[in-house]
């Protein structure tokens, strides 16, 4: 077990994760980043919508904000999240070469998986030109010949939106279940056509993606083809905490407060993994913040911290001042609470006594 205690751990290190890790290093704080290594959008050969980094490679892009955390101290490893536990003294995090790593805060921002329907060519062509997003893929084949294969329902709305960029649009609506007659004249009104054919699978050739094979065996000719994966949140690692969720129609996520903090109160969490919706931009932002509240709440406990342990211990007598542990696992003693408990507690009535002032 490593016995060096850090400020924050991040688990993940992407968009989100990187920026909270940029604002916690800036704050002075030892943080450590625990990347798995699969990012969300290593699919996609250039990513969009990004002001100051339009048309970058995704990859790179991380490669340089690796680069800009570890200007400031923010050290970045290579490592899966087995399991995470609450210990007297903060956060423990396992990796799965055995390492134990323990932290006062923890940052989650794993983000999420695409689990994409069982159609013989989507996986092959998954960011290419099997898309989700029309932001940031639509400007790239506006015009074309575009296929939407609705998954749920939420298909319904994909279609609407695809047609903006192309006047050129099957909906293919297997999986959508009835469309009502409202939406059905709505389509038609903007010449979206649908085709209630299940899909059997991609054809391609010459490495582009040529038609859509339904059954029966016709080929229905499409250059691209917006759909939605299932959005599997990458957070099996928080089970034991039992943290509050969300349930929205991209499935069940973790809550969390305009902070980023969740349901406990020493856990944040940030980007995909608890917005599935949420875009690059939007993920640095959701980063940036959490990363910023948390050296916040930090700051509070460590002058919680400080007064408890001035109140307990002379001036005179100040090399002997226990850690800022020791203070906690002492109160925690006198009241029959835990010890991050009894922190809270204290930072709890701190604040109190602020507002009451």
């Amino acid at each position: 077990m490593e016995n060096n205690e850090w400020d924050v751990i991040i688990i993940g290190g992407g968009a989100a994760g990187l920026s909270a890790a940029l604002m916690l290093g800036r704050a002075l704080r030892k943080v450590l980043v625990l990347d798995g290594g699969s990012p969300r959008n290593r699919f996609a050969s250039h990513m969009h919508g990004v002001l100051g980094n339009e048309g970058a490679d995704p990859l790179e892009f991380l490669s340089r904000a690796r680069a800009e955390v570890a200007g400031y101290g923010v050290e970045v490893r290579s490592a899966v999240v087995k399991q995470v536990s609450e210990t007297t003294e903060g956060i423990m995090v396992e990796t799965d070469d055995g390492g134990q790593l323990t932290a006062r805060r923890l940052i989650a921002a794993s983000g999420v998986r695409d689990d994409l329907p069982a159609i013989p060519g989507m996986a092959q062509r998954w960011g290419r030109d099997v898309l989700h997003c029309p932001y940031c893929h639509g400007w790239e084949v506006r015009g074309k010949r575009l296929a939407v294969l609705a998954t749920s329902p939420m298909g319904i709305h994909q279609a609407q939106l695809i047609r903006q960029w192309s006047d050129d649009v099957v909906f293919f609506t297997a999986l959508a279940g009835p469309v009502d007659s409202d939406i059905a004249a709505q389509l038609a009104a903007r010449n979206v056509s649908r085709d209630p054919r299940p899909v059997s699978e991609l054809v391609v050739s010459d490495d582009a993606l040529t038609g859509i094979r339904v059954e029966g065996g016709e080929v229905v000719d499409v250059d691209a083809v917006f759909t939605a994966a299932t959005l599997v949140p990458q957070d099996s690692y928080l089970a034991e905490f039992e943290l509050e969720r969300e349930d929205s129609a991209f499935g069940s996520f973790l809550k969390v407060d305009p902070t980023g903090r969740t349901s406990h109160p020493r856990i944040w969490a940030a980007g995909n993994i608890t917005s599935p919706g949420a875009n690059v931009p939007i993920s640095i932002a959701a980063g940036a913040m959490a990363g910023g509240m948390v050296n916040a709440d930090l700051v509070t406990e460590d002058f919680a911290l400080a007064a408890a342990s001035a109140e307990s211990y002379p001036a005179d007598s100040a090399e002997n001042y226990p850690t800022a542990a020791a203070v906690a696992a002492e109160t925690s003693a006198a009241t029959g609470t835990t010890a991050s408990a009894a922190v809270y507690a204290t930072i709890s009535a701190t604040a109190g006594e602020e507002r009451a002032s």
